[in-house]
């Protein structure tokens, strides 16, 4: 038998009546007993009242153990007709002692109580289905605690009617919720029943124990003599109201409810709202940062913060470097501070030599791994036990239907057990992941497309462009030491080949041709394709010019030898033009224009040489003509794109509206500056459909930023002097909006000065007919032409767009700010919207600002942006004041 289950009291009462003898365990606070059938305990005798008496458990002093005190009447205080006798004797209420017997008015309706020790639970159970009390009394030899004691003396009872009883009734000792009282030397002067079974140990550990633990100095802290505190007992967490009673020296706790559940749904909410704020930050960096390392280590340094881990990894597979299995690496870890790297142990690891292969497959079929260390096989737990892992987290990174690798969270200080947010947490940050992998793949792939001609794999003329202009900072670094040169190789008869052979075949050619002159050169140097048969070359870090000659023979030689392609031997020769890095060619575009104009001198020489530019060959190339010729074929092969520069109020820096501005993209040229090609476009006339492509692009563009949910703002277009003038202007612009369903008040037109000023009479009739459509009209670059202010307030207009070059000049020229503030007061007089072009300083800003100009552009603010920028810059816009809100 167990040692607490000798110490326990069974309380019982045997009770006899007209119906026979039965046991009942005292198990409740209170009882009832009498006649009536709703009563507790109910006895069966004609000469018993409806509710005879009552039997209350009170608790010995000093002490765990309680007993029952048995009182005449009901609880309104009304006495049995026929009174109680204990053991013989009438008496009004009687502390019970073991054996005592008690007749309620005649011996047909008595009871026996019983404090019985040293009994088994099983015996007790029997015993009492029995109502054989004779073993009882054989087991436990004499009876247990006579109770001679008690906290309620008969004294004064007698007698005391309805208020004692109700007293009794409610006392302390009938409360479910623990009690206790302390005095202000810590020790227990009290515990109810309810607190003694609840916390068996209490009394024994006094104010050690945690319901009492620093009771004493909350109660010196606090200003108030009653609050409430929480206190933790072996993992269940309690609501404590705690009262001190001064006049008494005591502080009294009573134990409001227990609220373990509450703590854990509360911590579990707190959890999961830190692990959702950390995947959404990790989210925000993974798709804001455009450098895929740094965006994974900020994301897993986050959420690994949230998620309160030791550890977080990141594995990729991969075929092993030796024996080609899979293998896997640890290619990025982050770890709590105080915790070490463990990076170096878990690279180019077999799953198969190192026992992992339960690993790989179960995260291979999305299955994840999960537990304490104790429950992993023997050499899972030895790798694990080496970095002190306690327990693991681990879920699979897919990308499309592979298994590229797993994320994982480990705990080094504390057998851990994964939460659901946690699991489904990792899940999502695992999926997020994969997204930004996928995505740095595809822009890997279109950055690689966009950099690289896709025909023979070397540098196109966007990088090319980019690695000149980092060569040419270098070497201007070191002047003495490094020098620069560009070549420029167009092959010699390469067009008849293609046109006789084929196109297929003057690709393999040209695929041949680079992979010789790579060959030719040296490691370091540079060989891009850029454009059709021609290639450029980078030589940096060179001494003399006699080295560019020795590289130009051995390119040369190397094309001498025939190439055999699918049955033919082909003999080509290449003509090079070279540039140095010097005071004639002293940046990337000199350098490229003189290597071009040299080509074409070796081109004039016979082919099949090489020349260097000097400054008596004209610089004048067949390029301006074959770019007349690719301008006529732009807009139907869909080579023309639109940027759109932001218009910010000075004040506010809100934006306010859009400059559309015409971009054309060389599939061979790349980017062709607007002064190139615009002049071309007016000579030839094309600049009228060129022009009406712009207009209907940007009103289309401004109805789809509208249409998303977008503030309406204006976007302005430029029209060029013969697109102005052309007779069907008005029609066009009507028809374009009609088209496009957009609000005329949202489409700003604009016009130089010059163009203004040419023929008043025609631009006051047509900007009229405009100006009564709804559309708002500009002057663009004013302070460049003839006119003035006065010449141009017959005109209806609504802005006027001071010129950049004087803006440019703000800052250096005191005069300028004399005439840029002439204008601005002149246009405010004229009810004129002040716009100031270009922008850059914060000192032009401030100027303008001074003399109330309304509006900037500028690099200052914002370049041209792609569409696709444009949109995220609004977007961002909206939800930052989402945000303040």
């Amino acid at each position: 038998m167990a040692e607490n289950e000798r110490d326990k009291i069974r309380h019982l009462l045997v009770v006899r009546d007209t119906e026979g003898q039965r046991t009942i365990p005292l198990l409740e606070a209170t009882y009832s007993l009498g006649r009536d059938t709703r009563n507790a305990i109910v006895l069966r005798s004609r000469s018993v009242s409806r509710q005879h008496a009552i039997l209350l458990r009170v608790t010995v002093p000093n002490t765990d153990k309680y007993g029952f005190r048995i009182i005449d009447g009901d609880f309104k205080g009304k006495r049995s007709t026929n009174g109680i006798f204990i053991n013989g004797t009438k008496q009004f209420s009687h502390n019970l002692q073991h054996g005592d017997t008690v007749a309620f008015g005649n011996p047909q309706a008595q009871a026996k109580y019983y404090a019985i020790s040293n009994l088994s639970e099983e015996a007790f159970g029997a015993s009492c289905s029995s109502g054989d009390l004779s073993g009882f009394l054989l087991e436990q030899g004499n009876p247990a605690n006579p109770f001679d004691t008690l906290i309620i003396h008969d004294t004064g009872i007698e007698g005391s009617g309805d208020a004692v009883l109700t007293r009794l009734a409610s006392f302390p000792e009938l409360i479910p919720n623990p009690i206790i009282e302390m005095d202000s030397e810590g020790n227990v002067t009290y515990l109810n029943p309810a607190a003694g079974r609840k916390f068996p140990r209490l009394r024994e550990m006094g104010k050690e124990h945690p319901i009492l633990a620093e009771l004493l100095n909350a109660v010196a802290n606090q200003k108030d003599k009653s609050f409430v505190r929480e206190v933790e007992v072996k993992g269940e967490i309690f609501e404590q109201a705690v009262h001190y009673l001064p006049e008494s020296d005591l502080i009294r706790t009573f134990i409001i409810r227990e609220i373990t559940e509450q703590k854990k749904a509360e911590a579990e909410l707190r959890q999961r709202d830190r692990l959702l704020q950390g995947v959404a930050e990790a989210a925000n960096y993974l798709l804001a940062e455009m450098n895929y390392e740094i965006a994974i280590e900020k994301a897993l340094a986050t959420f690994g913060a949230a998620a309160n881990s030791d550890r977080i990894y990141l594995f990729q597979n991969h075929p092993h470097h030796l024996t080609g299995d899979m293998a896997m690496s640890l290619q990025f870890e982050w770890t709590k501070t105080g915790i070490p790297s463990c990076q170096h142990h878990w690279q180019n690891l077999s799953y198969q030599t190192a026992g992992l292969e339960r690993w790989y497959n179960h995260l291979s079929i999305g299955q994840p791994i999960s537990g304490l260390l104790q429950e992993f096989p023997t050499t899972e737990k030895q790798l694990l036990s080496r970095d002190k892992i306690q327990s693991i987290l681990f879920v699979p990174l897919r990308l499309d239907d592979d298994f590229w690798g797993y994320l994982g969270l480990a705990d080094c200080t504390s057998q851990r057990h994964w939460s659901t947010h946690e699991k489904s947490s990792l899940l999502t940050m695992a999926a997020i992941i994969s997204g930004a992998r996928q995505r740095q793949q595809v822009e890997e792939k279109i950055r690689y497309q966009a950099l690289h001609d896709l025909l023979t794999g070397l540098p196109n003329r966007l990088q090319f462009n980019d690695l000149l202009t980092k060569a040419i900072d270098q070497a201007l670094v070191n002047q003495e030491q490094n020098g620069l040169a560009v070549m420029f190789l167009d092959l010699d008869r390469f067009k008849i080949i293609n046109d006789t052979l084929g196109h297929t075949l003057g690709d393999e050619l040209l695929q041949n041709v680079a992979q010789r002159i790579r060959h030719s050169v040296k490691l370091g140097d540079v060989i891009a394709r850029w454009g059709g048969d021609e290639f450029t070359l980078l030589l940096p870090q060179i001494s003399n010019s006699e080295e560019v000659i020795q590289a130009s023979t051995r390119i040369l030689a190397a094309l001498e030898n025939p190439f055999y392609l699918h049955g033919h031997e082909l003999y080509i020769s290449a003509s090079l033009g070279i540039a140095m890095l010097n005071e004639q060619s002293p940046n990337a575009e000199t350098l490229i224009q003189h290597a071009d104009a040299a080509l074409y001198y070796a081109k004039d020489e016979g082919r099949n040489n090489y020349q260097f530019y000097r400054k008596s060959l004209s610089t004048k190339t067949p390029e301006l003509l074959s770019l007349d010729k690719s301008l006529r074929h732009a807009l139907e092969r869909d080579e023309f794109l639109l940027y759109y520069q932001p218009r910010v109020n000075i004040i506010t820096e809100e934006i306010t509206g859009m400059e559309a501005l015409l971009r054309w993209y060389h599939p061979e040229m790349g980017i062709v500056a607007p002064s190139v090609f615009i002049p071309l476009a007016e000579a030839s006339g094309l600049i009228i459909p060129i022009g009406e492509w712009v207009l209907k692009q940007a009103c289309v563009q401004n109805k789809v930023w509208q249409n998303a949910g977008f503030p309406p703002m204006t976007v302005a277009v430029n029209l060029s002097p013969k697109q102005f003038r052309q007779p069907k202007l008005v029609e066009t612009v009507a028809g374009i909006l009609e088209a496009t369903d957009l609000d005329p008040q949202y489409l700003e037109l604009e016009i130089t000065e010059t163009t203004a000023i040419q023929d008043i009479e025609f631009t006051t009739s047509v900007l009229k007919d405009l100006e009564a459509m709804g559309v708002l009209i500009s002057i663009d670059d004013f302070g460049t032409g003839h006119s003035s202010l006065h010449r141009l307030q017959v005109l209806p207009l609504h802005n006027l767009k001071i010129d950049k070059s004087f803006v440019s000049e703000l800052t250096t020229d005191d005069k300028v700010a004399h005439i840029i503030k002439a204008i601005v007061d002149l246009g405010r007089s004229l009810g004129l919207r002040l716009i100031a072009e270009g922008v850059e300083k914060p000192e032009e800003l401030n100027f303008l600002r001074s003399i109330h100009c309304d509006d900037v552009q500028g690099y200052l603010f914002y370049k041209p942006l792609s569409v696709q920028q444009a949109t995220e810059l609004m977007a961002s816009k909206i939800n930052g004041k989402i945000s303040d809100l």
